[in-house]
């Protein structure tokens, strides 16, 4: 059984680039050349502290599963770059990840997260139903009807609930 550990990492770190190589050639084959636009849509700095941050999952040292959040705005983190490499899937190591990402982000101060998923990804938009995100969209609809699939979560849910019923 492999060691799990939780690293965070700059975007321009070796240990990245498996995660960015293989998104990028997921992409490609899913949405054609247009990938590569979407992955160089963000400077690396997007994903460094204080707004932003990359994690992986390492088993015994190698990356096999990572994701990312930016600033979107004041009180909400933008969920990217999620990613599990291709022979490590179905083991529930992209949910791990995005509760590592989730509690990091309330940490931070963020107070929602907010993210688009894209339309031939079912399998991220069941993570993300799955882990109790609110779709943004109908989801009765054909996803290639709409193009970009939007889901939000806020996060300390509690605390919300307690400033919003504060006179």
């Amino acid at each position: 059984m492999s060691v799990l550990t939780v690293s965070q990492v700059s975007a321009t770190d070796p240990l990245a680039e498996p995660l960015i190589r293989e998104l990028t050639q997921e992409y490609l084959a899913r949405y054609g050349e247009g990938a590569h636009a979407e992955m160089a849509r963000y400077p690396a700095t997007e994903f460094a502290p204080p707004h932003g941050l990359l994690l992986l999952l390492l088993a015994d040292g190698e990356p096999v599963a990572g994701g990312a959040y930016r600033r979107y705005d004041e009180s909400t983190a933008e969920l990217k770059r999620m990613w599990t490499h291709s022979a490590h899937r179905r083991r529930g190591l992209a949910r791990r990840v995005l509760a590592a990402l989730e509690k990091r982000a309330q940490l931070a101060g963020y107070r929602r997260i907010y993210l688009t998923t894209g339309p031939r990804q079912p399998e991220a938009k069941g993570l993300y139903l799955a882990a109790g995100y609110t779709p943004l969209f109908d989801v009765a609809a054909d996803p290639l009807t709409i193009g970009p699939l939007p889901f939000e979560k806020f996060l300390n849910q509690k605390l919300l609930n307690r400033e919003a019923q504060t006179p």
